[in-house]
This record gives C-alpha cells, structure tokens and sequence, in this order.
C-alpha cells in the first residue's frame, strides 16, 4: 500500500521531496518547463499548508552539456508558483544543512543538481540507499518524504529509494495521478499497439520483449534508432553513416536480443519499409534499395501510411519517442502523422520530457493521457514495477 498526500499533515513539516524537473535545454537556458509546471499541484498543496519544502532533483547526466545546475529551475518555480523559492549550490554540505534549517515556513529550497554528488547515479537497494552520504546527511532533518518524481521513478537512485527507509513516506499529486492511469494497462481494451521510437533502443528492445511476451501488445511499430537497429538486425545494409550513430550509441552490442525478438515476435512487430536520408535535405529511399551513403532520420511516406492506419485501428495506443530527428523541419513529418494518427484511437498515451515539448512545438495536444515520464511509463506499460514506488510501498508494509 501506498500513502498519498491525503495521509500526511503537512503543517509546520520539515519536507524532503523528490521531483523530476529535468528539462530540455536551449545554450544553457530551459527551453520547456512543462515537467516543472507538472509539479505544482503538489508544491502549492504543501507550500499552503505551511510546510517547509526541501526540494531534490537531477538535470542532465554526468559529462553531458545539460547536467547543470538548478538555480535557473528555481527561478522559473518560483515565478510559476508564485511564492519564495530559494537555492543553494550544495545538496548535503554544512552551508545546505544550515540553509534547510533556516528555512521559513511557506517557503522552498531547492538543492543542487544531485547528480553532482557521485552516488545519484548508482542503483542501489532502498537499505543500501539509506546509508549514502546524500540520504543519512538529509534525512535526520526531514520529518516526512515526498515522492512526486514519476518520471525518475524507474530508477533505484539514493534519492528516490533511501528516505522511505527512514522516513514516513508518501506519494505526491503527479505521482499518484500517473499510477492510477498508467498502471491499469491490462485493462484498457485491445487491439493495442506501442509505437516505440526514439533514442533509447535499449529500453525500446526490453520493453517490446515485455509487452509482447505477456500478451499486453498485439502490435508493435519500430521506428527512430530502434526501427533501424531491427532493420540490421533482420539483414538490411543501412549504410556506413546509420551503422557508424547505432555503433557510437553501444546499440550494436545487443545484437543477439535484437535478432532474438524478430525471431520469437516478428509477425507482430511492423518495421519501416521506406526511410529518409539526409542527402543535402529529405530523400526518401526504399528499405529495398538501401545502403544509402546519408543517415537514415525519419520514416518514409510510405511507413508513415502504413503505421498510421495501425494506430487508427487500434483501440489502445501507446507511444514513446520520435520516429526520426523530429527537430529538424524537414525530419519531423513522420514524428507529426504518426502522433496525429494515435490521436485518433479510442485511448491513446504517450510519454517522455522530450516528446513533451515536440506535442507542444507541432501543437498535437488530443492524447488522452500525455505522461511526464518516458522510461517510467514505458515500465508500467509494460507490466513492470517501478523501484522508487516499490520503496513507498515497502515503507508501508
């Protein structure tokens, strides 16, 4: 069982809490605030009530140009939320224990980027998590924990699964809400297919296993790196340019699975039939007639025929990812039919930050459920649990 928000007094309390307001970037500057305007119900229910918020949170990952810090979050929760919110350049260290204690009620301090503190990003079990420098520093401080980051919630992070080791723990507003739609998906009715896309093939490659293995898709479309990693996979000559991004992405390595699932599932899983290049612009080329000497960036026409009349014929469909290099105009039409078709379904779902803010840019916004999360939703959809959920339930066990 898990507790809510509706189980927890708020007032006068020292909260840590877990959000996900890891966000799309532009030079350095948000480019998207959608997963920070995603946790307002939950902030403003706590801030009302008079509790005094310690806020967590990653942006980026390790080496990579978005793993920077929080304070340009805090200023735009700030004006979104319309009360003071605080940040400091630590997460565990004398100065943020000193500020957190200051901390007027009302009010919110957000910490730095926790991926700054090298055991953010180890899965650990929630007993191994409680005992981190990052969880025991915090956690003597707070008087309840607050977890609203669905979209981390795949993850095993100390911050995620530790406090509700130690704490009494709760779901927050977003939290709840993306359970109770995501984790009935046995129930929505069939025909169902997954439109499964975009950059992370691996999980694309688990999550297709999942959902056909246990009878929860009857069809699933492959398209962006894991429609072409299928497509080698099944003996297709993508070209030196396509093989060299699936090579610098480690995605060559699973080979084998890849090869494993065309064999066991391949009746269900439809993979592109055309494709587009980039050959000084868009040209479209056969799977047939391919090599091709440019980078395979979009599905072709004839693809995006064929994948929209599947997701319009579906009752359910559940989408993750783009079908090509969306961001670039002339990439960007298989992303856009291929979306507008699921719409068309009697349920239709669809996560992840980045597919967040393309909707917002290509202005489809008729999903009936657009989730904050996309390795997350992913999981759920496909029947998994999700270990920073199970760590809440096992608190209240």
């Amino acid at each position: 069982m898990i507790e809510t928000l509706d189980d927890l007094d708020p007032k006068g309390k020292l909260i840590g809490i877990r959000v996900d307001i890891n966000s799309p970037l532009i030079d350095g500057d948000l480019s998207d605030d959608t997963r920070l305007r995603s946790h307002f119900e939950t902030l403003s229910e706590l801030v009302s009530a008079g509790a005094r918020i310690v806020l967590m949170a990653h942006q980026g990952r390790p080496g990579e140009d978005s793993c920077i810090s929080l304070q340009p979050h805090a200023l735009r929760l700030a004006d979104i939320l319309d009360t003071p919110v605080h940040h400091v350049g630590n997460t565990h260290s004398k100065k943020a224990l000193d500020k957190i204690k200051q901390l007027p009620h009302g009010e919110i301090l957000v910490l730095e980027n926790t991926r700054f503190c090298p055991e953010e990003y180890i899965e650990m079990e929630p007993k191994d998590a409680a005992t981190t420098k990052f969880v025991s520093a915090l956690a003597p401080h707070f008087d309840a924990y607050v977890n609203d980051a669905f979209g981390s919630a795949h993850r095993s992070h100390p911050s995620l699964v530790g406090f509700p080791y130690l704490l009494p723990s709760y779901a927050g507003r977003l939290l709840e809400k993306e359970l109770k739609v995501l984790g009935t998906i046995h129930e929505l009715p069939k025909p169902r297919v997954y439109f499964l896309a975009g950059k992370k093939t691996i999980d694309s490659l688990a999550v297709a296993e999942s959902v056909l293995k246990h009878d929860i898709a009857d069809e699933v479309l492959a398209a962006g790196l894991f429609g072409n990693f299928l497509l080698h996979c099944d003996g297709v000559n993508l070209g030196a340019s396509s093989m060299d991004i699936l090579r610098t992405n480690g995605i060559l390595e699973y080979l084998d699975q890849g090869k494993s699932l065309l064999a066991n599932y391949g009746d269900q899983i439809k993979l592109p039939i055309d494709v587009a290049i980039d050959s000084n612009g868009r040209q479209e080329v056969l799977v047939s007639d391919l090599p091709a000497e440019g980078p395979i960036f979009d599905i072709g026409s004839q693809t995006i025929t064929r994948f929209s009349s599947s997701l319009e014929s579906a009752s359910t469909t559940i989408l993750n990812g783009p079908a090509g290099l969306a961001e670039v105009s002339h990439f960007s039409q298989g992303t856009i039919h291929v979306y507008d078709a699921a719409t068309q379904s009697d349920t239709s779902i669809v996560g992840g930050g980045d597919t967040i803010a393309l909707l917002d840019q290509f202005g489809i916004r008729n999903f009936s459920h657009i989730s904050t999360g996309g390795g997350a939703a992913m999981r759920l959809l496909s029947g998994d649990s999700l270990p920073a959920v199970a760590a809440l339930a096992l608190r209240n066990s």
